[in-house]
């Protein structure tokens, strides 16, 4: 099934992360790689005053895992690269969100599915309508639509970047 994964970093050195990321996350059966969107720098949302700003990109993969074991994955993902939970919607050297697994529809205090904010985050549906432009979020539409109604403003693209298909 398809899953997209949200990644982002705002700490050190973050296109590396990004990459890293990208690399890990693929060293292990159940997960393939399909394609990676562009690189997004925007401006943080919510958390502290004078943040870096992140560089986003969405990553489109098939699996077969369930969401909670990709979610473990991801999450041990963030761990190698010093993810560091102090407090909410703060810098991160890393932070990869699972946006929609399938049509798996999920409201677990763990996992949320479709990840229930992704409609509303500019930094989220950019590059993800660039790397599945007919991509839907499963009880709110399709991504273009989405996008179209939300300010873009602070989400810029970074044309020098791209995330290699990992090895």
């Amino acid at each position: 099934m398809k899953a997209i994964l949200s990644l982002g970093s705002n700490l050190g050195r973050r296109f590396e992360t990004l990459q890293g990321a990208v690399d890990t996350l693929f060293d292990a059966p159940g997960l393939e790689f399909v394609r990676a969107s562009p690189i997004y720098e925007t401006d943080p949302l919510g958390g502290p005053e004078g943040q870096r700003p992140f560089l986003n990109a969405i990553v489109v993969a098939e699996t077969t895992l369930p969401p909670q074991t990709l979610l473990e994955r991801a999450q041990g993902v963030e761990n190698a690269f010093g993810r560091v939970r102090a407090e909410r919607w703060g810098p991160r050297t890393l932070d990869i969100d699972l946006i929609v697994v399938g049509d798996v529809v999920c409201d677990d205090p763990d996992l949320t599915l479709p990840h229930p904010l992704a409609h509303e985050r500019a930094f989220v549906l950019m590059p993800w309508s660039e790397a599945d432009p007919e991509a839907e979020v499963p009880g709110r539409g399709r991504v273009v639509e989405l996008l179209a109604g939300l300010d873009q403003q602070g989400v810029r693209l970074r044309e020098e970047l791209r995330l290699q298909e990992p090895d």
